[in-house]
């Protein structure tokens, strides 16, 4: 497995405004990462993954955080952390490196925008050095019951569905076959509603989603899993990210982002 991290000057511009960012360590990130998800605490995976801090240089505190895997290519995803819920053998033969994302979660009370934006800043940065051709996670719904978000569900098996060619196939023991079960309909307000921040994101990539969800009673979640080809990233989007990776952010006191 890859590690890429972003060269002095880089990190130094983006870290420029309110907000820096840097490596961290489990210990550094976990305490954000028990107040989003019901996290167990570190695993196997988190050794092995580098991890992402965004920080409030005002508080001090920890606004936002992820972990990611950088793999040779699809046949080494089977080492990733999604392979332990998904069968992803479609993917094997899935040529150029692959970025597994995990453990993404923004402080419940940070509603600055900016530090999303230099959340997939950075991403983009670390995507271009190491060549990543796609980028994969899980992403997650709060809870276990997949009731609430029956409107998402169906929005994900009408229009955003993986490929056939890459379709994740069902390997874990609790799982929610939506795609089968969710009746069509078309409520585009509340399907946004109810999907999570970073499946919007993923979607607005051109992502793609498993055709069922995992539920994970160990981490209180509903997930699906979620790939976005990097080639096909719509070009308005890819001249976006780049924009905001090259740009730093601004200080509060010069406006707001």
């Amino acid at each position: 497995m890859g590690h890429a991290w972003l060269p002095a000057s880089q990190q130094a511009a983006l870290s420029s405004g309110r907000y820096a960012v840097a490596l961290a360590t489990v210990d550094e990130v976990l305490p954000l990462r028990r107040a989003v998800f019901a996290d167990p605490g570190p695993d196997a995976f988190d050794g092995a993954s580098t991890q992402v801090a965004i920080r409030d240089r005002q508080t001090g505190q920890v606004v936002c955080a992820y972990r990611y895997m950088i793999f040779p290519g699809g046949e080494a995803l089977a080492k990733g952390y999604a392979a332990q819920a998904y069968d992803l053998s479609a993917l094997t033969d899935f040529p150029g490196p692959v970025l597994e994302l995990g453990r993404f979660c923004l402080a419940p009370d940070c509603h600055d925008p900016h530090v999303l934006r230099l959340a997939w800043a950075v991403l983009t940065c670390i995507v271009d050095a190491a060549g990543v051709t796609l980028l994969c996670g899980c992403a997650s719904f709060a809870g276990t019951d997949p009731a609430p978000y029956s409107a998402a569900l169906a929005r994900l098996a009408q229009l955003h569905l993986a490929p056939s060619a890459y379709a994740p196939r069902v390997k874990a023991s609790q799982t929610y076959a939506y795609a089968q079960h969710i009746q069509p309909q078309d409520d585009p307000r509340a399907a946004a509603r109810q999907m999570p921040g970073l499946l919007r994101t993923y979607l607005s990539m051109g992502g793609w989603v498993s055709d069922h969800a995992v539920i994970d009673p160990a981490m209180d979640t509903l997930h699906v899993f979620t790939g976005v080809e990097i080639a096909r990233i719509p070009p308005a989007r890819q001249r976006l990210l780049r924009a905001l990776a090259a740009t730093p952010p601004l200080d509060a006191e010069q406006g707001k982002p």
